[in-house]
């Protein structure tokens, strides 16, 4: 199994919350494949730095305009790091 970073799993929380309602807790941890005990190491780090706030919907959360701004930059930087690689690799290919 991969190792993820703690990007990658913000980004899956962040992604999470997104959608128009906010999402519950639960939905979040199932959404970016998180523990009981990983979701209480992360939530209060997003909420504490503004990234996810109280939805309108009781219970519920959802991605704040910091948040938005956050999961841009993580997906633009993950798309150039792609690009990279994939472009490392052709040059390293053999073609036949």
């Amino acid at each position: 199994m991969k190792y993820r970073d703690k990007t990658e799993i913000i980004t899956l929380m962040l992604r999470s919350a997104s959608k128009e309602n906010g999402a519950f807790k639960t939905r979040i941890m199932y959404d970016a494949f998180l523990s009981f005990s990983q979701l209480e190491v992360y939530f209060p780090l997003l909420l504490r730095n503004g990234l996810l706030a109280d939805g309108e919907i009781k219970k519920t959360y959802k991605i704040t305009g910091k948040g938005s701004h956050v999961l841009e930059l993580c997906d633009s930087l993950s798309h150039m790091i792609d690009t990279r690689k994939t472009n490392k690799d052709e040059k390293n290919s053999i073609k036949v």
